[in-house]
C-alpha cells in the first residue's frame, strides 16, 4: 500500500494545481442554485432504532443481537448497526437516486447480513437532499462516518475509531463510492473521510458522462426520427412523433428507423455485448433513459448552466457507414456552457468528479443490460484511471443482468469481500476487460462473476423477477 506522506503529498500537489486554475485573475464568486433553495425533511425524525434481520441459515452470529441506532445528523436521517463481536472496521453505504420529492429516506445496504455476520458495523445517511445532490451524499456519508463513535457512546456502548473504513454504494451511490476515494474529493471535501476501498455497484463512474450519453441517446433519436433541428428542451412537443417514428411497440418492436436508432444506442452504451437485447425487451432501464430527455442540462437545478457536451461523439449505425455519416451530419451538437461543474470556493464540486486519481483498492461491478446506467460508464473509468496511472488500483467486474443494478446478494458480497481481501495484502483479485471490443463482444462476457442463486433470503423482488425472465431466454451462463 501507499505510505501515508507520499499519499498526503500527491493529493495536495494535485489538488494545488486546480485551485490555483480555480482561483486566478478568472475566479468567480460562488452563485445561488435552485437546489440550494429547496427544503427536504426526514421522513421519521423521532425513530431511535430500526428491526433486525430475520434469521436465515447459515447464520453464525443472531442477529437479534445487534446494536441499532436510528436518527438525524446534519439534516439527514442514519441507521447504524453494529455486531456484538465488532470487527473494528466500518462500512458505509450509499443508496441510490431517489427523486425529486421533499422527504428523505435511508435503507440498509443489500449486504447487511453478511456484513454483520463478518463482523463489519455499518452506517448508512439518507443524505440532506434528494435530488441528482452527490455533493450532498459525499459529505453526509462522510459526516456519519466521522460520528461514528460519537453516536455509540452516546448510545451507551463506546467503541474504539475503526481501524478501516469502507464504502460501498449503488448507482447514485456508486457515483458517490467511487467519488468519495478521489484525490480531489480528498482534498477539498468539508468533512475528508480516507477511505481503505471501495465497491462501486452499477455505479455512475463516468460522472456527468452519463448525461452526455443521455443527451446523445435524444439526439440521434430526432435525428432519425426527421426532426434533428428542434431544440433539445422543446422535447415534450416532438416526444410522440419520435416515439412512433422508432417504434411499433415502445420498447420492444422498432421500426427500420427504430432498428439503426437502437444499433446507436447500443454503441453509445459500450459496443456490441451479451444482454444488450434483453436490456431493451424485458430489462426495463432502457424507458427510464428515455424518460430523462428534455432536460436544460442542469440535472434538475445541481447546476445553474448546462453541462451537457455530445461533441466529442461519433455515432455508428453498425454495418451502415453512410447512415452513420448521414447521422453525424445531421445529429444537434451540444456544447456545454464552460466552467457549469467547476471547482467550488466552499467545498466540493457541485457533481463531484470521478477522475480516476485513485490510491486504494475499488472493486466496481455492472450489469451489462443496464441502460439507464450503462457498461459504457465502467468504460470511461477504465480509461480515466488509466491516463491517471492508477489502472492498479481498480478491478471492474461485467455481471450478466439484464437491467439496472440487477444483482444478486452473491456478486456483490463476492466483490466485497474480493475488495478487502485486496485491501488487507491480498493479490489483487481478477476481473473483466472491459475496453476490448471482441471480448466484450463475447457470447460468454461475463460469466466468470455471475452468479445464477436467487434463492436467498436477501435477493430483491426485482432480482428475483428478472433473472428467470433471462434464464428462460438461455442469456444466462450455465
Amino acid at each position: 500500500m501507499i505510505g501515508t506522506s507520499a499519499w498526503k503529498y500527491g493529493v495536495l500537489a494535485a489538488a494545488c494545481a486546480g485551485l490555483l486554475a480555480a482561483c486566478g485573475d478568472d475566479f468567480v464568486p460562488e452563485e445561488a442554485r435552485p437546489q440550494d433553495a429547496r427544503v427536504f425533511t426526514v421522513a421519521d425524525p423521532n425513530a431511535t432504532t430500526f428491526a433486525p434481520m430475520a434469521a436465515a441459515a447459515g447464520d453464525v452470529v443472531n442477529m437479534s443481537t445487534t446494536s441499532r441506532w436510528a436518527g438525524v445528523l446534519g439534516g439527514a436521517a442514519y441507521l447504524i448497526e453494529v455486531p456484538a463481536n465488532w470487527n473494528g472496521q466500518l462500512v458505509m453505504y450509499a443508496h441510490g437516486y431517489r427523486g425529486t420529492g421533499k422527504t428523505l429516506t435511508v435503507d440498509p445496504p443489500s449486504i447487511r447480513r453478511h456484513l454483520i455476520q463478518r463482523g463489519y458495523a455499518w452506517a448508512a445517511s439518507s443524505y440532506s437532499a434528494n435530488y441528482y445532490d452527490v455533493r450532498a451524499g459525499v459529505e453526509d456519508t462522510n459526516a456519519l462516518a466521522l460520528a461514528f463513535t460519537r453516536i455509540a457512546a452516546a448510545n451507551g456502548r463506546p467503541l474504539s475509531n475503526p481501524a478501516k473504513r469502507f464504502i460501498i454504494g449503488h448507482s447514485m451511490g456508486g457515483h458517490i463510492s467511487a467519488a468519495a476515494v478521489e484525490a480531489e474529493t480528498l482534498f477539498y471535501a468539508v468533512n475528508p473521510v480516507r477511505y481503505n476501498g471501495a465497491v462501486p455497484m452499477c455505479g455512475v463512474v463516468g460522472d456527468t458522462e452519463l448525461f452526455n450519453e443521455f443527451a446523445a441517446m435524444q439526439v440521434t433519436a430526432q435525428a432519425l426520427a426527421g426532426v434533428p433541428d428542434v431544440p433539445t428542451t422543446q422535447w415534450p412537443t416532438i416526444k410522440d412523433q419520435v416515439t412512433s417514428a422508432l417504434f411499433t411497440t415502445f420498447p420492444s418492436v422498432p421500426t427500420a428507423r427504430g432498428l439503426q436508432y437502437l444499433s446507436v444506442v447500443m454503441n453509445l452504451t459500450g459496443g456490441p455485448r451479451p444482454m444488450f437485447d434483453l436490456g431493451i425487451a424485458i430489462g426495463g432501464s432502457f424507458p427510464a433513459a428515455y424518460g430523462t430527455f428534455g432536460g436544460d442540462g442542469t440535472i434538475d437545478g445541481i447546476l445553474n448552466h448546462s453541462v451537457l457536451d455530445t461533441t466529442a461523439y461519433t455515432y455508428t449505425i453498425s454495418g451502415d457507414a453512410a447512415g452513420s455519416a448521414a447521422l453525424n451530419a445531421s445529429a444537434q451538437k451540444l456544447r456545454a456552457v464552460p466552467d457549469a461543474n467547476r471547482l467550488r470556493s466552499d467545498g466540493l464540486r457541485w457533481i463531484p468528479q470521478v477522475n480516476g486519481d485513485i490510491r486504494v483498492p475499488v472493486v466496481s461491478i455492472h450489469t451489462l443490460g443496464d441502460l439507464f446506467v450503462p457498461f459504457s460508464m465502467e468504460q470511461t473509468y477504465a480509461r480515466r484511471t488509466a491516463a491517471q496511472g492508477t489502472g492498479n488500483w481498480l478491478v471492474q467486474r461485467a455481471i450478466r443482468g439484464v437491467s439496472h443494478c440487477d444483482f444478486t446478494v452473491a456478486e456483490q458480497v463476492e466483490a466485497f469481500d474480493a475488495m478487502t481481501a485486496w485491501e488487507a495484502g491480498g493479490a489483487r483479485p481478477g476481473g473483466d476487460d472491459v475496453l476490448t471490443a471482441a471480448t466484450v463482444a463475447a457470447p460468454t462476457y461475463g460469466c466468470t462473476y455471475t452468479r445464477n442463486d436467487v434463492s436467498g433470503p436477501d435477493e430483491s423482488p426485482t432480482t428475483k423477477a428478472l433473472r428467470p425472465a433471462a434464464v428462460a431466454n438461455s442469456a444466462r451462463c450455465p
